[in-house]
């Protein structure tokens, strides 16, 4: 009896102990190293939106980089930026303007609500930290490239460069890129309605479109890059972002739509299309580039991708009120980062 009561007993602590160990609390998920997590109030409704937050060391007036997630992701994405904010000691923000375009949402997708989170995040840096006004910059790919250069168009006032990459200008057009499923289901969801076919919905496409509103950035520089393959192996057509680039163009200087849908059909420049070299993107080919005034695009070897320290380094080149800046000289090693879509 004796050794089977110590027998029962064993057993009763053993399985306790295995039942603390469950319960025990999980950790606290890092979300960065060098970012912190703060919350701001929206002008748009009053509530507080998360985001990540980088503070520079240096006193005095620092330049703001706004940093944007992409598409199917959160403000939590936008933490690989962050060690460029630190290497250069600026401030930046990681604003989650309404989280992911995938769930159904229409506050998010280019909303009015998410078009106030970003400027209201710019706000709440500028009484946090000491900003210099001619330098705030806001940098983003895929979905956070079509918020970028949205943004561009909505509020041309705040910025002195926008960097843009794979980005969606027109939300019907690539509704219809993608007949209305996968992508195009979540337009349709967030609008309420198919742009294809409601008019209603297709009204507010253009609403979140950066194509309806692009001309107002004209005295703002503007950087489109993207990948040749994209939308072959990616999700966005270089195609959208030509358009945002014939947007802002001299007419002298728009892209002709044979050279467009050339270049979308057959993944390559046209015949006799000038060579360029830019120590910025390294060994990377460069295929096809134009710039007009304050807007260049640039289309490279690759598909759905960003040059993160290429625009990171690109944008703290420009200044508000002065002309583009494409005479910079700087190197990086060309590498190219897939983008979460």
């Amino acid at each position: 009896m004796k050794k089977l009561f110590l027998l029962l007993l064993c057993l009763a602590v053993a399985v306790g102990g295995a039942e603390v160990k469950k319960s025990a609390p999980k950790k606290k998920k890092v979300l960065s190293v060098i970012a912190s997590e703060v919350e701001f109030i929206s002008s748009y409704d009053k509530k507080p939106q998360k985001a990540l937050a980088y503070f520079a060391k240096a006193k005095g007036v620092r330049p703001l980089v706004v940093a944007l997630h992409t598409w199917s992701c959160t403000y939590e994405k936008a933490a690989n930026y962050f060690p460029y904010a630190k290497k250069a000691d600026v401030h930046m923000i990681a604003p989650n303007f309404r989280g992911k375009n995938t769930v159904g949402n229409p506050l998010s997708m280019g909303s009015d609500a998410a078009v106030a989170d970003i400027v209201s995040a710019v706000e709440w840096m500028k009484k946090k930290v000491p900003v210099d006004n001619d330098r705030i910059y806001i940098i983003g790919g895929s979905g956070g490239g079509h918020m970028a250069l949205l943004m561009a168009g909505r509020h041309p006032e705040i910025w002195a460069g926008v960097s843009a990459w794979c980005p969606i200008s027109d939300i019907k057009k690539w509704c219809e890129f993608h007949k209305g499923k996968g992508y195009g289901a979540h337009i349709i969801r967030n609008l309420k309605g198919d742009p294809r076919s409601d008019a209603k919905a297709a009204e507010e496409a253009a609403r979140r479109s950066p194509v309806t509103w692009l001309a107002r950035a004209k005295n703002v520089a503007v950087d489109i890059g993207t990948g040749i393959h994209d939308g072959h192996k990616g999700s966005v057509p270089i195609s959208e972002a030509f358009n945002a680039y014939n947007c802002l163009a001299a007419p002298a200087d728009k892209v002709a739509a044979k050279d467009i849908d050339f270049m979308v059909k057959n993944e390559k420049a046209p015949a006799g299309t000038p060579e360029f070299k830019d120590p910025g993107y390294g060994r990377r080919k460069i295929h096809y580039r134009k710039v007009s005034g304050n807007v260049r695009i640039t289309i490279f070897e690759g598909g759905h991708n960003i040059l993160s320290s290429y625009g990171f380094a690109w944008l703290l080149k420009q200044h508000k009120g002065k002309a583009a800046d494409w005479h910079h000289n700087f190197k990086a090693s060309g590498k190219a980062e897939k983008l979460t879509r």
